[in-house]
């Protein structure tokens, strides 16, 4: 197999023709030996039937069906999973990333490359999402002590090399780009067409994207811990000086302290900080809990490759 594409899909059952018709159109330019692996993550959307029609139809065509949604990141490990390419092309399922690009993905590649990112030059998001973008990539980029750029996405396209060590790593709280820049490679990006959604609207509200940032830098960091460590013991020095001025202005100037206020202020101030910190610290115990637990990252409920449908709880 030449080339494997793999589509998380979600919320997008408009698109697929539109998707399926372009890769194809895209794919047969290049290479007669590829292959589309769809990705149905339970979308609302009645996705599946689409996506089960195409691969009746078409032999290149691969769809799995999740037990249930398991998230974008995931599903697009179930993908990566199935994949049998040399090259893997990694994109969504919205068209905003245009199919034609993959030539130039595919091309970069030949140079001598591991992995090509694609980087949206204009993105076409609204404006609080790129700013919220921008924003995490800040906080983490602080906390992991690296420089990203928010421009880049999930489309890609990686050697079978690096897509099998990224197989590997099977941390249940995953960030498909930042898991590839850990590992390293021979890595570069060019710039695509970036387009408006072509149905639908994004599931990531912002409730989901804070959850998500948070989960992914603790689960690559742990200076979140080192930094509680340095608040609480400047809290405490802070504390310790005002002691200090306390007894002097007491026993030198007979100043009576009455304080009563600022005591129960800093009760207050001082027991939040400490809820803060144990807080922060249960996320990292009970990422390890789910670590631990050594649950599937998904479950397929059905495959269909060509004319081939099976039905079954497969857990990977």
């Amino acid at each position: 197999m030449k080339i494997s594409v793999v589509v998380p899909v979600y919320g997008c059952r408009a698109c697929l023709d539109e998707l399926y018709r372009r890769l194809v159109a895209v794919l047969e330019s290049m290479t007669p030996d590829f292959e589309i692996i769809l990705v149905n993550d339970s979308c609302p959307q009645g996705s599946w039937e689409v996506i089960r029609a195409l691969a009746m139809v078409d032999p290149r065509v691969k769809g799995l069906d999740l037990s249930r949604n398991f998230g974008q990141i995931r599903a697009t490990t179930a993908g990566l999973d199935h994949a049998r390419g040399d090259w893997v092309v990694v994109m969504d399922c919205d068209l905003q990333d245009k199919p034609e690009e993959i030539r130039q993905l595919y091309g970069k590649a030949q140079e001598g490359y591991d992995v090509v990112f694609a980087r949206r030059a204009e993105r076409k998001d609204s404006l609080p999402k790129r700013l919220l973008a921008r924003l995490f990539y800040l906080v983490y980029g602080y906390f992991t002590d690296g420089s990203y750029d928010a421009s880049i996405c999930n489309f890609s396209i990686s050697r079978r090399m690096v897509m099998e060590n990224y197989r590997q790593m099977r941390e249940q709280n995953r960030a498909f780009v930042l898991f590839i820049k850990w590992m390293g490679f021979k890595q570069t990006a060019v710039d695509v067409d970036h387009r408006p959604r072509a149905s639908g609207k994004s599931s990531y509200d912002l409730r989901r994207r804070v959850k998500l940032a948070s989960e992914i830098i603790t689960a690559r960091s742990n200076k979140p811990l080192v930094l509680s460590i340095q608040v609480g013991l400047t809290v405490s020095f802070l504390a310790f000086v005002y002691a200090i001025v306390i007894v002097i202005r007491r026993l030198f100037w007979s100043i009576s302290v009455s304080g009563w206020a600022s005591t129960i202020v800093s009760i207050w101030f001082v027991g939040g900080m400490v809820l803060a910190q144990l807080g922060v610290l249960g996320l990292y115990v009970g990422y390890v809990f789910d670590q631990v637990k050594g649950r599937p990252l998904y479950i397929v409920r059905e495959m269909v490759a060509g004319q081939a449908s099976t039905l079954g709880g497969h857990q990977t």
